[in-house]
């Protein structure tokens, strides 16, 4: 394959990204306390990247917004009521897994009825902006932790 204008300014495994999969879409959110934390969930076990702590959302479906999906998400999985005026777009992913490529839109919220509570069995935890580095974190999210901390902190 020939190096493009593009490789030489920007190098990179841009094959990798190039090659044909499903992109699938999930959507999820920076749930911002009044202490400036961050809730994030981590994955259980059994599920793909199991362990690693994520910010809290899934997969849109068929015909429905991805604030629609966020909306759904959080109240089947942490049984929080949530407003689509409460929530406010701040950044993306986009990132090649072996099988497929995610496209992750993040919002952010500062403001929803009731108490986070676990509905599916994953553990959860209010996290400061600078510490959450030092959590395992999947890949398509680790670049939205920096772009959460300049905002947060």
């Amino acid at each position: 394959m020939p190096i493009t204008e593009a490789d030489a300014l920007c190098p990179g495994d841009s094959a990798a990204l190039l090659a044909p999969k499903p992109v699938v879409l999930v959507v999820a959110v920076a749930l911002v306390d009044t202490d400036g934390r961050v809730l994030l969930t981590q994955r259980p076990e059994g599920k793909k990247l199991a362990g690693m702590w994520e910010f809290p959302g899934g997969k849109v479906e068929a015909n429905e917004t991805p604030e629609a999906a966020l909306i759904r998400e959080l109240h089947e999985e942490l049984h929080l009521d949530i407003s689509a005026a409460c929530l406010a777009p701040f950044a993306f992913a986009s990132h090649a897994y072996e099988d497929f490529h995610l496209l992750m839109p993040l919002y952010v919220c500062r403001r929803w009825g009731g108490q986070p509570q676990p509905r599916e069995g994953q553990a959860m935890k209010w996290v400061r902006p600078v510490k959450m580095g030092e959590l395992p974190m999947p890949p398509a999210d680790i670049p939205l932790v920096a772009m959460l901390r300049d905002l947060l902190v």
